[in-house]
Order: C-alpha cells, then sequence, then structure tokens
C-alpha cells in the first residue's frame, strides 16, 4: 500500500509538472528569440538615418556595426542593385520589402530582419536594410533555462516522493498494528487491543475491532461457564449413584463400581476445570505414551475377556514423549477402544500398537478384525453410520491436531476397521503432564528383537502426517497388522 501511494502521488505530480513545465519551456523559447528578433530590429533601425541621407558616412556606419557585432551582420540594399555591408544574397523576402514593407523572415541558418527605407535622396527608390540573426542569437539561453526548469522540475518530483512516503508511512503504520493485533486476537490472546490512532477512518476501524475483541472474549466466558454448570449438574445423578453402589452387598462388586463413580467424578472436575481455565492460558503438557497407552488398554483387558476378544497390545520401549496430557491421551485411547467394542460383534479380535514418530511424537494404531468402516469420512464430527453422537472420533482428532499430529480411518488387512492417531512430539517449553502411575496388569505384548528388527521408527513420507507403515500390513503368523509375530 506504500508503495502504490508513493507511485500515485509521482503519477499526479509528473503529470502536473509537465503540463507546467513543457509549455513554459515553449514560452521561453518563443520570448528568447522574439528577444533577439527585436535587438536586430532596433539595429537595421539606427541605420535608416544614414540610410537616408546617403553617401560615404553609410558605408563606415555599417562597417563600424558589423564591426561591433558580428554575430549579426547588417546589409543595405541600395536601388540600383548597391550593396554595403557585409555581401548576403538578394531574397525573395528582400525583394519583397524592396516594396516597401518592412518585416522578419525565416532564413537558411536563422532568421532576417528586413526594414524598407523609402524617401531617399531624388526619390530613387526604396533601400532595404538586413540584419541576419543566426539560430544560436534566437536560442540564446534557452537550454540553461530549460536545464533550470528541468532541475525544478526533478527537485518537486523528489520533495513529492518525500512528502507522499510520510504521508504513507502515518497510513500504513496503524494498519501494519492492526494486523497484528489481528494475529493475536487470531492466536487466541484475547487480551490484544489496537491503538485508536489515526485517520478518523482508521480510528473506526481500531475501535470496531477492539468491541469485537471484548465480545468474543464475553461470549467464550459465557460458553465456559455455561459449560462448567451444565457438567456441574451431573454432581447430582453421581451422588445418587454412589449411594446406590454403597448399598450392595458384594464387596468385589461395590468396591469396581465406587472406582467406576471415582473415575466419571474426576472427569466431570476435569471437565469444569477445563471449561473455566481461560483460553491459551494452559501451555503444552507431555506425557509417555505407553504408560498412558498401557494403562488404558488394561482398563479395558477384562472387558475383552468376558467378550472372547483377542486383545493385542504391541509397544516399542518406552518412554515415547508425546505433546498431550496424559487425560488427554487417555480419553484418546478411551475413545478408540470403546469403537472397537460398541461397533463390532464380540468375539473380534483387536490390537493396539504404539511406535516412535518421525520427527519425535509417537503412532497409536487401533485395528480390528470386525466389519471396518461404512462411512469414508467416519471422523467427520458429528456423523455416524451406527447411531452414536458421532463426536469420538473427532474428539481423538481434534486431541491429536493440538499435538501437530493427525487422524486417519481407513480400513485393517483383515477387512476391519484401523485408526491411526499421530501425535506431534512435546513444545521445548511445556512441562512435563501428569502421567498415570498405577500398576498395570501383567498381560501379553509383542516386542521386537532387537533395535534393528524392522520396527516402523521412520516411517515414510505420506500426504498430511503419515501413518506407520504397518497401520494395514497382511497378517502374519496369526496376528493380522504386525510384521514381527
Amino acid at each position: 500500500m506504500r508503495l502504490r501511494l508513493v507511485l500515485l502521488v509521482v503519477a499526479i505530480s509528473s503529470m502536473v509538472l509537465i503540463s507546467f513545465l513543457v509549455p513554459l519551456a515553449l514560452v521561453l523559447r518563443t520570448l528568447a528569440a522574439d528577444r533577439a528578433v527585436s535587438s536586430a530590429s532596433d539595429r537595421a533601425q539606427s541605420l535608416i538615418p544614414w540610410v537616408s541621407t546617403g553617401g560615404a558616412r553609410l558605408d563606415s556606419a555599417v562597417a563600424q556595426l558589423n564591426t561591433a557585432d558580428p554575430s549579426r551582420p547588417a546589409t543595405v540594399f541600395l536601388p540600383g542593385g548597391t550593396v554595403v555591408g557585409l555581401a548576403a544574397p538578394r531574397s525573395a523576402a528582400v525583394r519583397l520589402a524592396a516594396g516597401g514593407r518592412s518585416f522578419s523572415a525565416e532564413a537558411r541558418g536563422g532568421q532576417e530582419v528586413l526594414v524598407a527605407v523609402q524617401g531617399l535622396p531624388q526619390g530613387t527608390g526604396t533601400a532595404v536594410i538586413r540584419v541576419f540573426v543566426p539560430n544560436a542569437q534566437l536560442r540564446a539561453g534557452v537550454t540553461r533555462a530549460w536545464l533550470l526548469l528541468s532541475a525544478i522540475g526533478l527537485g518537486l518530483l523528489v520533495l513529492s516522493v518525500v512528502v507522499a512516503d510520510q504521508l504513507a508511512r502515518s497510513l500504513v503504520r496503524p494498519l501494519r498494528a492492526l494486523a497484528r493485533v489481528s494475529d493475536r486476537l487470531a492466536a487466541g490472546d484475547l487480551s490484544a487491543r489496537a491503538a485508536v490512532v489515526g485517520p478518523l477512518e482508521m480510528r473506526q476501524v481500531s475501535s470496531g475491532l477492539n468491541h469485537l475483541a471484548a465480545r468474543i472474549g464475553e461470549l467464550l466466558a459465557h460458553e465456559r461457564e455455561t459449560a462448567a454448570d451444565l457438567s456441574h449438574r451431573l454432581r447430582t445423578p453421581l451422588t445418587a449413584l454412589r449411594i446406590d453402589a454403597e448399598s450392595l452387598q458384594d464387596d468385589f462388586e461395590r468396591a469396581q463400581l465406587i472406582s467406576d463413580v471415582d473415575s466419571v467424578e474426576r472427569m466431570v472436575n476435569e471437565i469444569i476445570r477445563t471449561a473455566r481455565r481461560p483460553a491459551g492460558a494452559a501451555g503444552r503438557v507431555a506425557c509417555d505414551a505407553t504408560q498412558v497407552i498401557g494403562d488404558r488398554a488394561a482398563f479395558w483387558l477384562p472387558l475383552a475377556d468376558d467378550q472372547d476378544r483377542t486383545m493385542t497390545v504391541e509397544m516399542v520401549p518406552g518412554p515415547v514423549e508425546v505433546g498431550v496430557s496424559g487425560e488427554d491421551l487417555a480419553a484418546c485411547a478411551d475413545v478408540l477402544l470403546e469403537n472397537v467394542f460398541a461397533h463390532t460383534p464380540e468375539g473380534t479380535a483387536f490390537s493396539v500398537r504404539v511406535s516412535h514418530r518421525a520427527g519425535g511424537g509417537a503412532w497409536v494404531v487401533v485395528s480390528d478384525a470386525g466389519p471396518g468402516f461404512g462411512d469414508p469420512d467416519a471422523a467427520r464430527r458429528g456423523r455416524s453410520s451406527a447411531g452414536s453422537t458421532g463426536l469420538g472420533l473427532d474428539i481423538a482428532r481434534r486431541i491429536a491436531e493440538t499435538s501437530g499430529g493427525s487422524l486417519t480411518v481407513g480400513p485393517s488387512a483383515s477387512g476391519g476397521g484401523a485408526v491411526t492417531v499421530g501425535f506431534g512430539p512435546p513444545a521445548a517449553s511445556a512441562e512435563p503432564g501428569r502421567r498415570h502411575r498405577r500398576g498395570r496388569p501383567a498381560m501379553s505384548r509383542r516386542r521386537p528383537a532387537a533395535a534393528d528388527d524392522g520396527w516402523p521408527d521412520d516411517p515414510p513420507p505420506w500426504p498430511s502426517d503419515p501413518p506407520p507403515p504397518w497401520a494395514a500390513v497382511p497378517d502374519q503368523g496369526g496376528h493380522r497388522d504386525h510384521p514381527f509375530v
């Protein structure tokens, strides 16, 4: 914008200067020519008295005049063909002036001033005084005047550029500050405000942006408080559920149900804290993917045993740090495993795999031998072909994207479904997130025999954050999707 304003001022200034200086230069050239012709006419008029008297004094007067200024020679054409002074051709203009007319005419190399003198002694006819003005005299001083005008025009043009640049700076500076404020708002810093300075229109835009930022903050605060209030209402049915659980006679079932209620209550508390936390207040955290995924797999293992499902858990040696909190990663794992139990028949085998991701982070793949995904866009928010809310996979995708990862849905090698989630590494300035520390029951794990046993630490580049190459490979040795069994 600044360059465009400067170019606009340069264009306008150039047109104004051209429209003013070019006519002025032509006028100066005309004035110089008129001045030279007028001087030559005065020179010719000074010889009229000598021509009227005639005689030898005319010869000396013409010779003296030519000697004083040889650049403008004078010649007198007398009746009868006599020529006094510097020899010159008797041109058609001279013959016309012999008829009694005085004028100036164009000649080769300049201009000739002709003065007719009548009333000669004895009435012998009309004499013609000719003074030749060369082109150098006609244009004397014109070049210097034009150079001066060009210098003045160039100086005015430079001055206009300087003034236009300062004006453009005064307009662009508030715009740049406004752009920086909008970038901060887009990044989640709702405290950013624009300085209300500059022209009236700029002040109006800055004020409008500030009002918009304040309104967005108010709406977000209202939404956070509403979500917290709605989550808080869950405490009443949780309390009733806890009372019912404590009334159970079986100690094992009572302890198990109370533990589940405690887990739900902790989740509700976390939702309330997260909802009331201002946007951008918390930095990125980290957790060990093998620890968290292993905990969640252990949690779901009893249910898999009850439903006669073969559950395979395969992980690289930990820790594998990812840029999400342990709670978020656990929620993501629960979403993926719950989908397997909810949307595949009992007895369907499934596997959970964790590996290193190129550039840091981890790959988490949950695949099954069920009917697979009938909807190619199954991860789209609110979209489900199985009668659910359609939010689970989108929640997992959003958790992955907060760390710079992605979620991919596709078929497994056995024809079932496979969900591949990539998690990015933790931020350098982020504090390690809370990790699950409770013990895990023993379960079957298959790991590579050695570091060079082919474990896919660095998957090939796929478009948009690729899944590991073992996300869908043929079954080998009775366990699908795993190349090392």
